[in-house]
């Protein structure tokens, strides 16, 4: 007569033990941001891809390297920073590009994808909030992606370097002139100090504003994301004859060239003070701005139906 009601008790009591109360918020957050990484490869495919086609390119550079360092002495220091670390800058400005591109679709599909799978039915089951959810889907952009790209060119970068002294040193030449004039160390760390500045912060309300319309857009999120702002420029410009809304996308799109410099961005923002960057309103206001975005956009996610 016992066992009945011993097995609800124990029933219940199980339950209570997987309760959502139970599982700390930062081990729902670190699963989130898992699944975001088992279900979205073109994370790492893609600069990883870039960074292969980039180590291959290098192999043809390579054949010409023992020519540039006879050709050295007869140019200026300037110069020949420029031609031996030229290969290296294009390196990282490529696998940056790359895992800029993939943060914009990725930030465009993240929310609209799983709506239109349907697979936000199984999700929302889940003892996860839409507000864990939500951040993070903008942990990929805003961290994943630049440190993954970092990474990845720091492996690339010495990579090269190793090949090139092999070529040097088969040739009878020095190598010591080459990690001279390369400073890899110095390069990675301007190249960190760039993502961190710009790709982390202050691209922030751009990632946010596009999740934002990835989880309200029933169809065709990329164009929900460019219209409204052309619409907003082209009537600024019939209307008023100006281009002040044109003028602040591309400084927010071109990592804030007022703030960070008109230079290269992995050279100027080392130029730069810190000071000018950390004072700047812009950074800020921005910050907010991209805090409310994702605060909305996780209250559309929770009451969206899929597509």
């Amino acid at each position: 007569m016992s066992t009945e009601p011993n097995a609800v008790s124990e029933s219940s009591l199980n339950s209570q033990a997987i309760t959502p109360a139970s599982l700390p918020a930062t081990r729902l957050f670190y699963w989130s941001l898992r699944r975001e990484l088992w279900e979205y490869r073109s994370i790492y495919l893609a600069p990883l891809g870039f960074a292969g086609v980039t180590l291959l390119a290098s192999v043809f550079v390579l054949a010409l390297l023992p020519h540039i360092m006879r050709t050295l002495p007869s140019l200026g220091p300037a110069q020949q920073h420029k031609a031996l670390s030229h290969p290296y800058d294009i390196a990282a400005g490529l696998i940056m590009g790359a895992a800029f591109i993939v943060s914009i679709f990725y930030s465009l599909d993240a929310l609209y994808g799983e709506r239109r799978e349907r697979s936000i039915l199984f999700w929302k089951s889940l003892p996860v909030s839409d507000l864990t959810t939500v951040l993070a889907k903008a942990s990929v952009p805003l961290v994943i992606l630049p440190l993954l790209a970092f990474a990845i060119t720091a492996v690339t970068d010495f990579v090269m370097i190793l090949l090139s002294s092999l070529v040097l040193l088969a040739s009878g030449l020095s190598v010591a002139t080459l990690w001279t004039q390369v400073g890899l160390g110095h390069s990675l760390l301007g190249l960190l100090h760039h993502l961190v500045t710009v790709h982390m912060l202050w691209y922030a309300p751009l990632y946010a504003y596009l999740l934002l319309v990835s989880a309200w857009a029933r169809r065709a999120p990329f164009l929900w994301a460019v219209l409204p702002p052309l619409a907003i420029g082209v009537f600024e410009k019939i209307a008023f004859h100006s281009s002040h809304f044109a003028d602040f996308l591309l400084n927010r799109v071109g990592g804030g060239s007022d703030v960070m410099g008109a230079d290269f961005p992995m050279q100027s923002g080392m130029r730069s003070a810190p000071w000018n960057f950390l004072s700047s309103p812009g950074l800020w206001l921005g910050l907010m701005v991209a805090a409310i975005f994702l605060l909305v956009a996780a209250r559309l996610r929770r009451y969206r139906e899929p597509i």
